[in-house]
């Protein structure tokens, strides 16, 4: 009987801890590492308040315009929050990518697959529904946006956001 011949041997597959990956990753994408996410973007300097959550596969561009994202948000994985649009230059409208300010106050819930789009002021206490295209304009508190267009809901959370404190 022929022994099979075997190709050459492969090293063992060395494991690498969390932070090691991430760094590694932040040096291969030229991305800042980031206290969120090894797959989370943040382009520019946003202002991100204290005790925020953002899941993987999110972008914060913050690139020419002001970002602030307020205390104890949680944002979802797969969310953009991107200040800039460049559709008026790619149609020869203009010769400079548009970019505007966001603002996202404290207590905000933003779904995944959701897109915050320059020139958007959300409140506090708000939901963004998974999905949704929020649009420029001002949102107030307390309100339930959903959909693509956005539909807004105001004061759905007013009554049921005070039953129950944090610490």
């Amino acid at each position: 009987m022929k022994k099979a011949k075997r190709g050459p041997r492969r090293p063992a597959a060395r494991s690498m801890t969390a932070s090691a990956f991430a760094a590694l990753l932040s040096r291969v994408i030229e991305m800042p590492a980031n206290p969120f996410h090894p797959f989370v973007w943040i382009i520019g300097e946003p202002e991100i308040g204290r005790n925020v959550q953002i899941g993987g596969f999110s972008e914060v561009n913050a690139k020419g315009a002001r970002v602030r994202i307020g205390d104890r948000c949680d944002i979802a994985s797969f969310v953009a929050i991107n200040c800039a649009d460049s559709h008026k230059r790619m149609l020869g409208m203009t010769d400079k990518i548009e970019r505007r300010d966001i603002t996202i106050e404290h207590d905000v819930f933003i779904g995944s697959h959701s897109f915050i789009k320059g020139g958007a002021h959300v409140g506090h206490h708000c939901v963004i529904a998974a999905g949704t295209v929020v649009e420029p304009g001002s949102i107030p508190p307390y309100s339930l946006v959903v959909g693509n267009p956005m539909k807004v809901k105001k004061s759905y959370y007013r009554n049921k956001a005070k039953k129950v404190r944090r610490a």
